[in-house]
């Protein structure tokens, strides 16, 4: 298992892999391992990744991924395997080592100093070292029940005959949060289109959109529509949702998805440059800008997205964000509301950005806006609710 551990790690730093797909990968050439192998190797990659500059900084070594899984042992107070290249690795050293740097955040929490440097600026120091702190625990599961097919309550019923225990999640009408972690894929619930896979914060973005059952709604950046199948449910199959995205083969899992889940009101589109705005021009009673962004609310299911993010790509990011704001706007008919929203909890990202757009764009308003912080126990989102009010 460790060498499999070390090679997935390899996929991830050297090759430049997501660590889902690095994973996805290890199981594909171990189709032979029960599911007590695969979540040993599952928890060990992630664990790893997201603790990453601290573990490397106590093997010194950030390049010889078995040794950096051997430090990852100690910590946990697992057994290291009798191999002659461990013989010279000291559990004592290695934990008072560990010990010595929690003053030293950056490390210890495993963060790039540029990173940790730019959120306290953006969040100020000590929101930022709360929220760097909560994400580095591993995200809860959570499913959405689709409505279109069945309630919350009959879900956690069907999920419970199963031995699947859920809970409730307060304030989120449709959502239950796994009590352990396992594969729900195969049961039969969700091949019968009873549930999706979703973040309790995430699913609080489309009813924050409050979609109406005889409206047109536009998702402008859908990717594989869980929110589109999310805002279905919601106009209760009812009124027109329009999908649009600039990858085909995210269109065709949504249509998938939205087979399964019957969803029927979904329509999809490839966005077309210079032709999809013009032609939605103050067509939508409601739109979803769900934009782009840099992921930092979602490094709890993410961690690798730590040592892939640069201080360019943000950049970047922020002015695609303002690009699809002003472009999309012009879809909304007066009176008319869109929701902006991001899986960041970066200002500047969020707010910031929101501030921009009205600034430049008189005839919007701020109705209200949220956020949602990693260390309240979901991943972290912003959403603002804005009204066109004119022409």
């Amino acid at each position: 298992m460790v060498n499999s551990v070390a090679l997935t790690l390899q996929e991830i730093f050297i090759k430049n892999r997501f660590a889902d797909k690095a994973l996805e990968k290890t199981f594909k050439q171990n189709i032979q391992w029960g599911s007590r192998d695969r979540r040993f190797v599952a928890e060990a990659v992630y664990d790893i990744t997201r603790n990453f500059r601290l573990y490397s900084y106590l093997a010194e070594t950030n390049n010889n991924f078995w040794f950096i899984t051997a430090v990852w042992l100690v910590i946990k107070n697992d057994q290291i395997p009798d191999w002659q290249e461990f013989k010279h690795v000291n559990p004592n050293v290695i934990l008072a080592k560990k010990e010595s740097l929690k003053t030293n955040l950056p490390i210890y929490e495993s963060y790039p100093d540029w990173l940790w440097d730019f959120c306290s600026s953006e969040l100020g120091k000590s929101e930022w070292e709360t929220e760097a702190i909560a994400m580095n625990h591993q995200a809860p599961v959570f499913l959405r029940a689709n409505t279109l097919k069945t309630t919350r309550d009959k879900l956690a019923e069907s999920l419970k005959k199963d031995g699947i225990e859920t809970l409730f999640v307060k304030g989120v009408i449709d959502a239950l949060e796994l009590v352990k972690r396992e594969n729900i894929f195969q049961n039969k619930a969700f091949k019968e289109g009873w549930f999706e896979l979703q973040d309790a914060g995430s699913q609080l973005i489309s009813e924050f959109i409050e979609p109406k059952s005889n409206e047109l709604v536009i998702d402008a950046c859908a990717g594989a529509g869980g929110k589109s199948l999310h805002l279905a449910a919601l106009m209760k199959n009812k009124g027109k949702i329009i999908s649009l995205d600039v990858e085909e083969f995210k269109l065709k899992e949504l249509k998938r998805r939205a087979l399964r889940a019957g969803a029927f009101n979904i329509e999809t589109r490839v966005i077309e440059e210079g032709k999809t705005i013009a032609d939605l021009t103050n067509k939508a009673d409601r739109l979803l800008l769900d934009v782009p962004c840099s992921g930092l609310g979602v490094i709890k299911r993410n961690p690798d997205a730590k040592w892939k993010l640069t201080q360019e790509s943000i950049n970047r990011t922020i002015d695609v964000q303002h690009k699809i704001i002003t472009e999309y706007s012009k879809t909304l008919k007066s009176g008319g509301v869109l929701v902006y929203s991001t899986c960041s909890i970066l200002p500047i990202e969020n707010r910031k950005q929101i501030d921009c757009f009205l600034q430049n764009n008189p005839n919007f308003e701020l109705i209200k806006d949220k956020s949602l912080m990693p260390s309240q126990g979901f991943d972290g989102f912003y959403m603002a609710l804005i009204k066109k009010t004119a022409e």
